[in-house]
């Protein structure tokens, strides 16, 4: 290292990391040195070579998991995340169209259960005031990825006045396992006409940026969006996706066709 560098110490060992990955030494998925290897290797304490690493991972080069280490994961071009009311076939799993016509491969995990809504929630799909401890609502949470890499983290709740008793009061259950909100609710005579999408950017929550496998602190895109038929919300959801991952594309037919939204 550079003696007459006047930075701090980690910054200068993040260099020295840095450049082997931009050289190629060090490959996409390859493990970094560990903190005791580092500063054993380079003669430095354990906190510089944890704070050199930590720099890495915020510039998003290296992902650390808990337990295993910390990976070489080299900068990728934003993908595109379609948030459209009109598609030629607007059925079926969006997210899945979307990463096929990206050449990835979709998946995603999800634990669905009935839960009695919480008071935001309640205002978003205006339910009627909580009796006792009844469960009105069907929360899901789900964790979407790409090639077997976590990008979105979605919670949707659905009202089971509309839901309970049919074959889709739960999302992922049944025939139209899958199929997305606007297909399922139209199976059971309730259409989807309108819809309202709030975003804002924050920064990730522990639990988000763990989830997603992203550094601690890192800027999230936050979608908040409620489905109608008609008049009445028929389902809302809080999205989340790493900001430096995704460019949100949103498009819609001028006039009031008879159009679907699709996701």
């Amino acid at each position: 290292m550079n003696r007459e560098d006047e930075r701090p110490l980690y910054l200068r060992v993040a260099d020295q990391l840095r450049e082997r990955i931009r050289s190629g030494e060090l490959q996409e998925g390859d493990r970094l040195p560990s903190v005791p290897g580092l500063a054993t290797d380079l003669g430095i304490s354990r906190s510089t070579a944890s704070e050199a690493l930590k720099v890495l991972v915020s510039e998003g080069l290296a992902v650390a998991r808990s337990g295993s280490g910390t990976f070489v994961r080299l900068p990728r071009e934003p993908q595109r995340l379609i948030r459209a009311w009109y598609r030629s076939t607007p059925y079926g799993s969006p997210f899945m169209r979307d990463m096929e016509r990206q050449g990835r491969a979709a998946g995603w995990t999800y634990d669905s259960r009935t839960v009695q809504a919480p008071p935001e929630i309640r205002d978003r799909l205006n339910l009627d005031e909580r009796t006792g401890d009844v469960e009105d609502v069907v929360r899901t949470d789900y964790v979407f990825s790409a090639d077997g890499e976590p990008v979105m983290l979605s919670t949707s709740w659905e009202p089971l006045v509309l839901t309970r008793g049919t074959p889709i009061v739960l999302p992922e259950d049944g025939m139209l396992a899958g199929r997305g909100v606007a297909e399922r609710m139209l199976s059971i005579g309730v259409p989807i006409d309108d819809w309202v999408e709030e975003v804002a950017s924050r920064l990730g929550t522990a639990e988000e940026c763990e989830r997603l496998q992203r550094a601690p602190g890192s800027i999230m895109t936050a979608i908040q969006r409620t489905y109608y038929s008609g008049s009445t919300q028929v389902e809302t959801a809080d999205i989340v996706v790493p900001a430096d991952r995704f460019t949100l594309v949103y498009s819609g037919k001028m006039g009031s066709g008879s159009d679907k939204p699709s996701i």
